[in-house]
């Protein structure tokens, strides 16, 4: 089975938060979709698992690079021998193995410009796309690695992003949501001077007053409809 249709299957649960846009704006304010708008051409109307899609990290925190999306952690034996998590919970993320040390380490934002989540209704699951009421770009925070082939010498970056609860706009259709970063917030992430509890702090509700949500069309619910219609509104 594959990780993209293994994914799939855990997202019809609805025990995770796992879809994204990430759409290049020229007239961005933020810093970091100013940097994203001058390198990245390509709109990822519904970013899936496994893409390799955009990334800012703490070690590079002027650069885009592109990364693959379910971390991969450097101790695996090869790329099948642990599952590859897309979300990191923010409440656990010191005691899990593959995250610990990340924390400390391999920080990293991932641009976006809204997120979906699935409500579950009495007609089945209906997709949301939660964005900023500006419609601006932000970031959600994120944690990377880097696997070494050591047969091949080939070098695999992934990341994953933070979870926690969802705050009141989120809530009536999901109970988590991704960490998503202020732009002061977004500078202290990649800060290598922060201590972990300064991190840890970060991981928090975004504010629900400076977001939309909106419910879109099915075509979100495959991967391959990545096109414009998947982020108009019903």
């Amino acid at each position: 089975m594959s990780f993209l249709v293994n994914f799939i299957q855990i997202l019809q649960k609805g025990t995770m938060c796992g879809r994204y846009s990430v759409i290049p704006k020229k007239d961005s304010k933020s810093h970091l979709g100013k940097i994203l708008a001058e390198t990245v051409e390509q709109a990822h109307y519904n970013a899936a698992p496994s893409q390799s899609l955009p990334v800012v990290t703490n070690e590079k925190p002027n650069t885009v690079q592109f990364f693959s999306w379910g971390l991969l952690p450097f101790w695996a034996k090869d790329t099948k021998a642990v599952k590859r998590p897309i979300n990191a919970r923010a409440e656990t993320i010191t005691e899990k193995p593959s995250f610990r040390n990340l924390l400390k380490l391999k920080r990293c934002l991932v641009p976006a410009d809204g997120f979906f989540e699935w409500k579950v209704t009495d007609h089945g699951k209906v997709p949301h796309r939660i964005t900023m009421k500006d419609g601006d770009l932000f970031s959600f925070a994120g944690l990377w690695d880097e696997w070494l082939d050591k047969s091949t010498g080939e070098i695999i970056n992934t990341f994953s992003i933070i979870t926690a609860s969802a705050n009141e706009l989120v809530n009536p259709i999901h109970d988590r949501m991704p960490v998503i970063l202020s732009p002061e917030a977004e500078e202290l992430w990649l800060d290598g001077n922060e201590s972990q509890q300064g991190f840890i702090s970060l991981l928090q509700p975004f504010d629900a007053d400076k977001m939309m949500a909106y419910p879109v069309s099915t075509l979100v619910n495959s991967a391959t409809n990545n096109v414009p219609e998947v982020i108009n509104s019903l």
